[in-house]
């Protein structure tokens, strides 16, 4: 049995997506403390836009939103191969590792550092590495929670859009199911965490004003990647064989048990 299911290869091509969903969504919360300038990077002045009264916005994002499009392009296929189950136990799952990574990051800054850490760490130009390390791994807990809540919502929601597309679309048009489930969810994902972190402390209007800067910046990125979910569509016929392949949508759409009547391909 344990043969089999090692050598299946839906099976190793699921717990490969698993294993990249998960730690995809952990490194995206690590860095995503960090903050950049896209105007920056692309060697451009800010662009200064002005919305709801809100002067002198410009696109400075989290360097989490590098790796949370990758989320959503695994969640589309995820969803085309193995159906809206798949998608909640891998969502799930993610949540549960990051909350269990932040409570270990929690216990590593009570720790007591020892000198030759604080010591050595003069030498590298860090005055205080203690200090650091708390910065850095002890995020703010409103922006953890809004995050966790922002990420299991808008995952519903992209596997429903998707789901419901799909029904009307059948195998085809994967493109329209996929960036329009995208689009929807991340229209909804940047404002649940906005509001969740920043309720009370920023206006109304600054939330507003910052989450539609956001989301252009991720209505752009999923555009682009959509050419991506067709080559790893592709990918995965040509790994577990067209007609696998083939079945493995069927029952994804009836959202059946995904690997019953799928032969071993292995």
């Amino acid at each position: 049995m344990i043969h089999k299911i090692l050598h299946d290869k839906p099976t190793k091509l699921f717990a490969g997506f698993l294993a990249f969903f998960v730690a995809n969504a952990l490194i995206a919360e690590a860095i995503g403390m960090k903050l950049f300038s896209l105007e920056g990077l692309l060697g451009m002045e800010p662009a200064n836009f002005n919305l709801f009264g809100q002067d002198g916005l410009s696109f400075t994002l989290t360097c989490g939103v590098i790796l949370w499009p990758f989320e959503f392009v695994i969640t589309d296929i995820i969803n085309e191969f193995y159906g809206p189950k798949a998608v909640r136990r891998i969502s799930i799952t993610a949540v549960i590792l990051i909350t269990y990574a932040f409570l270990m990051y929690l216990i590593a800054i009570a720790l007591p550092p020892a000198r030759a850490w604080i010591t050595s760490s003069h030498e590298q130009g860090v005055e205080n590495i203690q200090t650091s390390f708390s910065a850095i791994f002890g995020q703010n807990m409103r922006i953890i929670v809004g995050s966790l809540v922002a990420f299991l919502v808008s995952q519903v929601v992209d596997v429903f859009v998707f789901q419901k597309i799909k029904k009307i679309t059948g195998n085809k048009k994967l493109w329209l199911r996929a960036t329009g489930s995208t689009l929807v969810s991340q229209l909804i994902d940047s404002y649940i965490v906005l509001f969740i972190a920043f309720s009370g402390l920023f206006s109304w209007q600054l939330i507003l004003a910052v989450g539609i800067m956001n989301y252009l910046y991720k209505f752009i990125v999923a555009i682009i990647l959509t050419p991506v979910i067709y080559l790893i569509e592709k990918r995965i016929e040509r790994y577990v064989g067209h007609d696998t392949a083939q079945q493995m949508k069927q029952a994804a759409m009836g959202d059946q048990t995904i690997f019953e009547n799928i032969p071993t391909a292995g």
